[in-house]
C-alpha cells in the first residue's frame, strides 16, 4: 500500500475539508460592497450578535452579525466594510440580516478577529471586485 492509501488512524488530525472551487462567472454573483456602520447596538438576549445599521451609498439596511465578543457599539460606527450585498435575508434571533459582512479570524476561542475594511476615500456603495 502506497502512503496515501493508508486510512486515517483513529484520532488522528485530518485536514479541514476545502470549499469546492468555483469559476469566475460563479465569483462574479456575489455582490461585495463598501458600507458605513452609521449605528450600531446588542440584540436583546443575545451575548455574541450586534444589529448594525450600514449604510450602502443608495440605500440602508440591517445586519445581524456574531462580533459582539470582539467590537462594542462604539468601536463600530464610522468603520467602512465590506458587505455582502446580494445574500437572501434571513432572521436571526427575530432580527432580520439584510447581507452579511466579512471579517477574518475568531474562529477558534481566543482567536482575534478582524473586519475586512477599507480606506475612508472609497464611497459608500462602491463595488468590491
Amino acid at each position: 500500500m502506497a502512503p496515501s492509501e493508508h486510512p486515517e488512524a483513529p484520532g488522528a488530525a485530518q485536514e479541514p475539508a476545502r470549499p469546492p472551487v468555483i469559476d469566475l462567472a460563479t465569483f462574479r454573483q456575489v455582490d461585495m460592497r463598501v458600507a458605513e456602520i452609521v449605528a450600531a447596538e446588542p440584540v436583546p438576549g443575545a451575548t455574541r450578535l450586534l444589529r448594525l445599521e450600514v449604510d450602502l451609498g443608495t440605500e440602508r439596511r440591517q445586519l445581524v452579525a456574531g462580533i459582539a465578543p470582539f467590537y462594542t457599539p462604539e468601536q463600530l460606527v464610522g468603520r467602512k466594510i465590506i458587505v455582502v450585498a446580494n445574500l437572501a435575508p434571513a432572521r436571526i434571533r427575530g432580527v432580520e440580516s439584510q447581507g452579511m459582512l466579512l471579517a477574518a479570524g475568531g474562529r477558534e476561542p481566543g482567536a482575534p478577529l478582524s473586519l475586512l475594511t477599507v480606506d475612508a476615500a472609497i464611497p459608500n456603495g462602491t463595488r468590491v471586485e
